[in-house]
């Protein structure tokens, strides 16, 4: 490894963005933003200031074009030409999922027998095809087979902007299906979500308003025009949100309305798709459950006395709080997630000491089996899905588990819910690859406030842990998610290279259960930031002095974890990397430590945070602000304005490289956040500073990059060779 090589010559001089100063004045402050003008989405000037960034980024980047194509023939050479998923049943028939060699995108399948030849019943490359003559991006908002396995209901976003079109299929030809088997009827505008009844004959879905927010549900039955189609619910407090599904047993369709920390879930009988909505609980703030129903009872996963959630019970007819009986308490150190009700069993999605696990609760016995990843710093899920997204039959004896780490491939195991016999279903074949040349741990690092932040490591074998390597972290942080450590086929090119991985944990996320998100959201929302800086300072410091940190929250070979006798990576050579709010936080580090870092990548970073929360034209404002603060406030505004990267450009010290990125069609992250931090930045910048890039997506493409298997790993290794060159590696 070098420290720096001398950089490849290109044509073009940074963007200047002109400035159009607008005062602000709020709560006694005054402040001026040079670049409001970018908040108008359809501007001439902001479509040409972002081609300038795209076109200096692509010049720039030119001499990398050889290291970016050589990662993608690595990673290319670790992925299998044409594969399958493990299949799920639905009634007579079991689905798959199947890639096919030279596609970007997969076939979705079903067959009489499992592991049996199957029939296509949409292939997303064909969608592609019809949407822009096969240069098209494509993106399955839902794909949900009605009750009697005749129809399926899938929904396309052909630019990425979320907005998906329903269309109805008919299943009932023997043989692979294409667009000619749609139904006539067409639904322009849909969101996530969607439920069948129980005669097959009327789906239920969401759609957004102008600012992305899902706020109604329709009912459309099938045969009939979209026009004829009928509002069924409406929320009209621009704070919530609503989502449409069934119960696992199907006889219920359940519409949840939530904010942040609230929620409210509605019942129609799936039998009776014409009967109105009967609520289960009025909304009371600060309260949230979600419901599964079993015979006669719906089960609730609430926090209703409970921070880190129980499961109560209550007739289905009269749902209610006063009819509500604990049937699982909460228990210490654990966070209850999710209870998928089934025939015989309850299966429980938790989380405890930072991991995933489940519980099978015997419904006649009250027996109860853990099931873990049984794997090093390992994952574990549900197949396929997640939460109550996963597909599993009410009736079934078996669930299928996936379970992986970052350098571990995914295998699926049947798991018998009564005896907990596991059967190995699938491991992912992976060429060229063998997970016995690399590592991977759990380790904690202290924070300035003695909080243990857990983070997750990868590493070769052969690479000391001396603090001679160069680093990648990655953090998020937000919302109550949790940044699992997951298989990436990507990421063994940078371990080959010498390169340590960290997946940050920090509070803000869910890893540890709902108080760590509580203390790293509104007033707390710099624990997030503070708690990254603190693995990275753990990372490349000397050894810690465990006996001063307070660890009740976790178990002695986690404070073991602390006492290093030496830094695990050269602190010089450390590049972060996150996504959207995972942005933000990159760009608060950004301006809280800009010497601890050799570079930086923010992708569709929320960064412009005060102007956002004030805007409600902007799309998820007013229910974000449950989240992050609300700036009419003056405290919020206070806690606000101390760490809006747009507010806090480090000026005098040098900044690190920066790879910032943006997409005109995401309708998360306003293509104008980065695009006006890039030019602040930009009109700030001096020469000693690393370069600055902004990578604009112009085109079709999404919050998250872009469509397509092989799209996306070219991107990753597109972003790998900008993190590798300024890491200093010599190729």
């Amino acid at each position: 490894m070098t420290r720096y090589r001398p950089r490849m010559p290109h044509d073009l001089d940074p963007p200047v963005a002109p400035t159009r100063p607008v005062q602000r004045d709020l709560h006694g402050v005054s402040w001026t933003d040079e670049y409001a003008w970018m908040s108008e989405p359809d501007s001439p000037e902001l479509t040409a200031y972002l081609r300038a960034e795209r076109a200096f980024y692509d010049s720039t980047t030119g001499h990398l074009a050889d290291l970016s194509q050589q990662l993608f023939g690595e990673v290319e050479q670790r992925l299998l030409p044409t594969d399958e998923s493990v299949s799920w049943r639905r009634g007579d028939l079991f689905y798959y999922t199947r890639t096919v060699a030279g596609s970007e995108y997969e076939q979705f399948l079903s067959s009489r027998d499992q592991g049996g030849q199957g029939r296509v019943l949409l292939d997303e490359t064909e969608l592609g095809q019809k949407a822009a003559d096969g240069d098209g991006f494509v993106a399955i908002g839902q794909r949900e087979v009605s009750p009697d396995g005749q129809l399926l209901a899938y929904s396309v976003d052909t630019s990425g902007d979320e907005v998906y079109t329903l269309r109805f299929r008919s299943l009932t030809a023997e043989r692979d299906l294409t667009l000619d088997d749609d139904l006539s009827e067409i639904i322009p505008r849909s969101y996530y979500g969607g439920a069948w009844s129980a005669n097959s004959a009327m789906f239920f879905y969401t759609i957004h308003d102008e600012l992305y927010r899902p706020y109604q549900v329709w009912r459309h039955r099938i045969g009939t025009p979209a026009a004829e189609d009928v509002l069924v619910f409406t929320e009209d407090d621009a704070r919530y949100e609503l989502t449409v599904r069934a119960t696992r047993s199907g006889a219920y369709i359940l519409i949840e309305t939530a904010c942040r920390d609230t929620s409210e879930t509605w019942l129609i009988p799936a039998a009776q798709p014409l009967a109105a909505p009967v609520v289960v609980e009025p909304r009371r703030k600060g309260v949230e459950y979600q419901v599964d129903q079993g015979g006669d009872h719906v089960y609730l996963v609430t926090n209703d006395g409970a921070t880190e959630y129980r499961l109560m019970r209550a007739p289905a007819t009269n749902p209610g709080r006063p009819q509500w009986t604990e049937v699982y308490p909460a228990r210490a150190g654990e966070r209850l997630l999710t209870c998928h009700v089934l025939a015989d069993h309850l299966l429980l999605e938790l989380r405890r000491d930072g991991f995933p696990l489940m519980r099978v609760v015997d419904l006649t016995t009250g027996a109860e089996r853990e099931i873990h990843s049984d794997i090093p710093a390992g994952h574990l899920m549900l197949h396929p899905g997640s939460g109550y997204d996963a597909e599993i039959e009410y009736g079934a004896g078996r669930a299928t588990i996936k379970v992986d780490s970052l350098v571990e491939p995914p295998r699926w195991y049947d798991i018998d819910l009564r005896t907990g016999e596991r059967t190995l279903r699938k491991a992912r074949m992976v060429p060229n690859y063998d997970p016995a040349s690399y590592r991977t741990e759990r380790r904690v690092a202290p924070a300035p406030d003695g909080t243990l932040v857990p983070v997750t490591l990868a590493w070769r074998s052969d690479t000391p842990l001396d603090g001679s390597a160069p680093c990648l972290m990655w953090g998020y942080g937000a919302y109550e998610s949790c940044d699992d450590p997951e298989f990436d086929e990507a990421l063994s090119s940078l371990l080959d290279r010498g390169v340590v991985y960290a997946l940050t944990h920090p509070r803000g996320g869910g890893e540890m259960g709902r108080g760590w998100w509580l203390d790293g959201r509104l007033a707390a929302k710099a624990n997030t930031f503070t708690d990254h800086i603190a693995v990275a300072d753990w990372l490349a410091a000397s050894s810690v002095d465990a006996s001063s940190v307070d660890a009740s929250s976790v178990d002695a070979s986690s404070v073991d974890a602390l006492s290093v006798d030496a830094a695990l990576v050269d602190g010089s050579r450390i590049a972060t990397r996150g996504l959207s709010a995972g942005g933000l936080l990159q760009g608060a580090v950004l301006s809280l430590r800009p010497d601890r870092w050799r570079v930086i990548v923010a992708e569709v970073p929320f960064v412009d945070v005060i102007n956002t929360m004030l805007d409600p034209s902007i799309p998820l404002t007013i229910n974000e602000r449950d989240e992050w603060g609300d700036p009419r406030s003056a405290e919020e505004f206070a806690v606000l304005r101390a760490y809006s990267p747009y507010e806090n450009v480090p000026v005098g010290v040098r900044r690190p490289a920066m790879l910032v990125t943006g997409a005109v069609h995401d309708p998360r992250v306003m293509v104008h956040e980065p695009a006006k931090w890039v030019a602040r930045l930009r009109a700030t910048a001096s020469p000693v500073d690393g370069p600055l890039l902004l990578r604009a997506e112009l085109g079709a493409g999404a919050h998250t990059g872009p469509s397509g298997r092989y799209a996306h790993y070219r991107y990753e290794c597109e972003v790998y060779a900008f993190i590798l060159d300024e890491l200093g590696y010599a190729r």
